[in-house]
């Protein structure tokens, strides 16, 4: 019998997730039937959806996310022992699974040979879900134009740093908000945003009255807050947002502006998005991303945590931004 390690969601977060709101234990898994395989993890994905979604979730179930896998033992041809598989399995380190979902971009894939000598943790970020979020949800819903600006907020992030240096890719100039003067570092010295905001130690409204007297295009939303309510009274007339997240919940509200008058006065489009909507043009966005990073135009960082029992260690850790790109944690 194989036995499993498994993260159960025990208690409901109640503000910042805490230790005791997550415990790990052991089952034992019974033998694949026909048509499933066994599956046993080798990078795990943290992400700011699962804080989002928590409180959706049924206390006693094994906590969410997707997770790389190799495949130990299988009676499923379309997924052969040896093989990786990407798969929305959990928090846990073996599963027994048949690849089915009920949600289409949820379903058990093979991670692809063209991947070639790049790391496999990368379906978990720029040629996964985070780079698809930013593919998509940035140039279906922006749409930008050669020579726009574009600012993006949680632009160190595994979403927005891809978004930024997309827009470059199409030509735009790029304003990065970020948490601190190292990740600004990054998002301009290495990811080629044209500037950088420290929204800690800088005031973003006066500093986008610097950089962009004119007004913005477009904003690529991460965090929400106060820093989105900024953002939004600068942009221009018919000025496009994409929202992605809002991580930002907790931050202080009372000295908000109203978003309504620009959106109103200047006529804004802004679109959440969930990254299922593309799920038919998947590949398109990955084979994309790839693209350009086997050109050299696209950059990518990930932040690794090694262990499957410092999994909620790198899960508030990246809910407290310390991550620079993706965070992944490495069994």
């Amino acid at each position: 019998m194989v036995k499993a390690k498994v993260y159960i969601f025990e208690k409901q977060f109640d503000g910042f997730p805490k230790s005791g709101d997550l415990k790990i234990i052991e089952e034992e898994l019974p033998p694949i039937k026909d048509g499933e395989f066994l599956a046993e993890a080798v990078y795990l994905s943290v992400d700011p959806y699962m804080r989002a979604r928590a409180q959706f979730l049924k206390l006693g179930e094994p906590f969410i996310g997707f997770q790389i896998a190799k495949i130990c033992e299988s009676k499923n041809p379309e997924f052969p022992c040896g093989k990786h598989v990407l798969g929305f399995f959990g928090w846990r380190t073996h599963t027994i699974s048949n690849g089915i979902h009920p949600e289409k971009d949820r379903k058990s894939t093979l991670i692809p040979d063209e991947l070639n000598d790049l790391p496999l943790s990368l379906s978990l970020g720029v040629l996964g879900r985070p780079g698809n979020s930013a593919y998509f949800g940035f140039l279906e819903i922006c749409k930008p134009k050669e020579g726009e600006t574009v600012v993006v907020s949680g632009a160190s992030g595994a979403v927005g740093s891809i978004v930024g240096q997309i827009a470059k890719i199409k030509g735009c100039k790029v304003i990065g908000i970020a948490g601190s003067d190292e990740k600004c570092k990054w998002i301009t010295n290495e990811l080629g945003f044209d500037h950088a905001i420290n929204y800690k130690t800088e005031d973003v409204d006066a500093v986008l009255r610097k950089l962009s007297p004119e007004g913005i295009d477009c904003y690529f939303d991460n965090v929400g807050g106060e820093i989105s309510s900024t953002v939004i009274h600068h942009l221009k007339k018919f000025g496009r947002v994409s929202i992605c997240g809002a991580i930002s919940g907790y931050n202080e509200t009372s000295k908000v502006k109203s978003i309504y008058r620009p959106i109103i006065s200047n006529e804004l489009t802004l679109e959440g998005f969930l990254v299922a909507r593309w799920v038919d043009r998947w590949d398109e966005g990955i084979k994309q991303n790839l693209k350009w990073i086997k050109e050299g135009k696209l950059k990518y960082r990930e932040t690794i945590t090694e262990g499957f029992e410092n999994m909620f260690t790198a899960f508030t850790d990246m809910l407290s931004g310390k991550n620079f790109g993706k965070a992944v944690v490495k069994v």
